[in-house]
């Protein structure tokens, strides 16, 4: 039987097959199994015939379950968390039980697996040796915003998380703060029967997550291509000066301005200022 801790197994994003011999085995094991969503938990649970006790732990309920949990690990209990899908605390509840159990010395053991993210980067085509992931972008689109333009100058490949009634939105707005010529995979539905990888330059992918609604459905994780240091760097100079101006003149003249400092096109900052 598994030790009393802490156990972070990680599951299927997607295609129940991939989960571990150790994650099975653990999962059958264990005195509780605490899921994010016990309900979703129990379709997985239920293929492989597992029949542990399972306990809803998600960020609303996190801080009143903490004490709980970590009593029964103290009595000799062996206990499993577990996301909705791929590996736990990867944009999901969870940190803060880990963090109490470390800081009362508890063992916590990770059991690895399935992970959106490095699965997206693997298929990317897009540099993997530096990486930064980025979680969800902002739901309100100034802030969206503001997050991408702190971005733009980012050389190590960005990953995102993002949902299905705002990738369109947030490509957009990428393209509008990366330039429409950085490289970029949308991959949808990863492991999963409508799976689909779309890589090109932003301002091509746009128009084809337009052109075909299919492909703005299901779960997505975006790859982008780190900054580069092109011909986008001038442009990128222009906009920001342009943003500056705008306190002071209309958009028209701020863009004007900022384009003759820069050496750039005037209508291109001044789309980025309307975007």
């Amino acid at each position: 039987m598994s030790q009393a801790g802490l156990y972070l197994v990680a599951t299927p994003i997607g295609n129940l097959e991939d989960i571990s011999y150790r994650a099975v085995r653990i999962l059958s094991e264990v005195d509780l199994i605490a899921a994010e969503d016990t309900r979703h938990s129990r379709v997985l649970l239920s293929h492989y015939n597992i029949s542990t006790p399972v306990v809803a732990l998600h960020e609303h309920n996190e801080a009143k379950m903490q004490d709980r949990i970590l009593d029964r690990i103290s009595s000799g209990e062996a206990i499993a968390l577990i996301s909705d899908a791929g590996t736990p605390l990867i944009s999901d509840p969870g940190y803060k039980l880990v963090r109490a159990a470390r800081e009362t010395g508890l063992p916590v053991y990770s059991v690895p697996g399935p992970s959106a993210v490095t699965a997206a980067l693997t298929v990317a085509g897009l540099p993997t040796d530096r990486f930064a992931f980025e979680g969800f972008l902002p739901s309100k689109t100034a802030a969206r915003k503001k997050k991408l333009e702190e971005l733009c100058r980012e050389t190590r490949t960005l990953v995102f998380f993002e949902s299905s009634h705002r990738i369109e939105a947030a490509t957009r707005d990428m393209a509008a703060a990366f330039g429409e010529d950085r490289l970029v995979a949308v991959c949808r539905e990863l492991t999963k029967k409508f799976e689909t990888v779309l890589r090109a330059p932003l301002a091509e992918l746009v128009d084809k997550l337009a052109e075909d609604k299919n492909q703005s459905k299901g779960e997505f994780v975006i790859v982008v291509d780190g900054y580069q240091g092109s011909e986008d760097e001038s442009l990128s100079d222009a906009y920001k000066t342009a943003k500056a101006l705008l306190e002071y003149l209309p958009a028209s003249q701020a863009a004007r301005i900022a384009a003759k400092l820069h050496d750039v096109s005037r209508r291109e900052v001044y789309r980025l200022l309307e975007s």
